[in-house]
């Protein structure tokens, strides 16, 4: 494997709408979402781990998912693990990260991914990586995986890319939009020179910081104070002390909006996103009717299109229910249309003010 690759793995989210099995305490990238032995960090990491040495994958996450990480990644080291100390966005800890790699490695270049989706080509996903670490190494880009839309989703943001030239292997992107509309959405399908933002990003870590230098100067100074201390013992006092003081804004507003030099590569491989019981329902196997079981032992009577996760051997029976969602965890049972998906968050802040913090 090339050791100039490194790799940064962002596990630092609630998931809330994944609530009840997805909490604070616990959320969605620690559990075994898609019933296959793995959490999802664990299958990120390994996925990640087939391209880039394993001491060279760095884990993103709050101060409170460390002993977690540790439990479901039992070789990583201290160092690789970047704690973050308050909730800032994507922009500051992927700062941290990449001036942490810096002390270690100058000439190093560095993918960032979400710890929570579901990429099943695994083959395609070390391939188009390859491709975009080759694009970083023969310019000064910033790179990202692009997803080939498949429906008008108003849930996904979406790059628009030049397309001047078919056959050039990465395209120059034009601009961001975060999560249209339907009727905009479909517009964008149908013009063909669109792709969904799976926040898959390659670049030149010298670079990457350049361009934080340029477009987030305060950030930058406030973290770059510190270069001679990362990988270090006091890093976690500085940390501690300063990562609270960053703006809170995403690497997407950021970095990748202002800049010129934003190229996309259209991916090979299938994706998904799993940020709502509708998505992950897509990718369970189901029974005749559409069903998707986790965990339970059931009887469904006339039932179609449910998903269904619980406790581990719970018995359930349905009947007569279509197009539900049924999960639960050991305090909590939600009975909601799929329909409503997108309300879980809202859901879960009712639940918190009633019945206090812990559930949630």
């Amino acid at each position: 494997m090339n050791q100039n690759r490194y790799a940064v793995i962002m596990a630092g989210g609630v998931g809330s709408r994944f609530w009840p099995v997805s909490k604070t305490s616990h959320p969605k990238q620690f559990h075994d979402m898609l019933g296959t032995g793995k959490t999802l960090l664990q299958q990120t990491f390994a996925r990640v781990n087939k391209s880039i040495p394993q001491d060279n994958i760095f884990i993103l996450t709050n101060n409170i998912y460390e002993d977690l990480v540790k439990q479901q990644l039992e070789d990583i080291k201290d160092f690789q693990i970047v704690l973050e100390p308050a909730m800032r966005n994507t922009a500051p800890c992927i700062l941290l990260a990449a001036l942490k790699i810096k002390a270690i490695n100058p000439n190093a270049s560095m993918v960032v991914a979400p710890s929570d989706h579901w990429i099943e080509d695994e083959a395609a996903f070390a391939r188009n990586l390859d491709q975009a670490f080759k694009v970083c190494d023969d310019q000064e880009a910033l790179v990202t995986l692009g997803i080939q839309p498949s429906f008008p989703n108003t849930g996904y943001g979406y790059i628009k890319f030049e397309d001047t030239d078919k056959d050039e292997l990465s395209k120059s992107v034009i601009k961001f939009t975060e999560k249209p509309d339907y009727e905009t959405a479909k517009r964008f399908l149908a013009e063909g020179n669109y792709l969904w933002n799976a926040g898959i990003f390659i670049w030149n870590v010298s670079y990457i910081l350049k361009q934080f230098e340029q477009y987030q100067p305060e950030m930058f100074q406030l973290f770059a104070k510190a270069e001679n201390i990362y990988n270090t013992p006091s890093e976690r006092d500085f940390i501690q002390s300063n990562y609270s003081k960053s703006a809170n804004i995403s690497i997407d507003y950021a970095i990748l909006e202002p800049s010129t030099s934003v190229r996309c590569i259209p991916a090979e491989f299938d994706w998904n996103d799993l940020g709502t019981w509708g998505s992950l329902h897509d990718k369970l196997e189901k029974d005749s009717e559409n069903n998707a079981v986790i965990n339970a032992e059931v009887i469904l009577n006339h039932c179609n299109n449910n998903i269904i996760r619980t406790e581990n051997g719970k018995i359930v029976v349905l009947q007569r229910l279509n197009d539900y969602i049924v999960v639960e965890d050991e305090k909590v049972l939600v009975i909601a249309p799929k329909s409503d998906e997108q309300d879980i968050k809202k859901l879960r802040q009712q639940a918190i003010e009633k019945f206090g913090d812990n559930i949630g």
